[in-house]
């Protein structure tokens, strides 16, 4: 055996372990919990660049209209933000989201529409590209920097009510 094949051959040994953790993908879990239907969830919804589909039907169905039954797909996007919320406020996957409110059907946007200020005609509720939430243990207002150096859609931050709506859409916010 020659050096240079000798040393291939070590090189390749000792980095072997160092790229094979590399290279598993990382894992993303939530844990939430809905206010109006005392349900909670706690899964991993995705691998990697994987959205587990068995997940998001979960969550599809955990975040519908609790008024009417009606669900709609979410857009996935909501719970990477979601994810980055709790890495950069907890560091770990502790958190636990509350809910306040996902999916609505237009009957449900037309009759909040009616009863309280602040719910927009074309609410993005509506398309399933918006939650409003809180997350358990950290005032809303840090939650609210967060999101917005997060930059990612709307963020609106009612702090009479203390929730935190966030939306897939353009970058915006009020509230704040």
């Amino acid at each position: 055996m020659n050096r240079r094949y000798f040393l291939g051959i070590a090189l390749s040994t000792a980095a072997t372990p160092v790229l094979a953790r590399k290279r598993q993908p990382h894992a993303c879990c939530l844990r939430l919990h809905h206010l109006h239907t005392d349900k909670r969830l706690e899964l991993k919804y995705r691998t990697g660049d994987y959205y587990h589909r068995d997940a998001l039907a979960q969550l599809n169905e955990f975040l519908k209209d609790f008024r009417t039954g009606e669900k709609t797909p979410i857009d996935p996007r909501l719970f990477d933000t979601l994810y980055d919320l709790q890495q950069r406020l907890e560091g770990d996957q502790d958190a636990l989201f509350e809910i306040i409110s996902g999916y609505r059907s237009p009957h449900t946007n037309a009759m909040l529409r009616r009863t309280s200020n602040g719910v927009a005609k074309r609410s993005l509720h509506m398309s399933g590209r918006a939650l409003d939430i809180r997350l358990s243990d950290i005032p809303t207002s840090e939650v609210c920097q967060t999101a917005l150096r997060l930059a990612r859609g709307g963020v609106g931050y009612y702090p009479k009510s203390d929730f935190l709506h966030l939306d897939t859409g353009s970058v915006r916010h009020w509230g704040v």
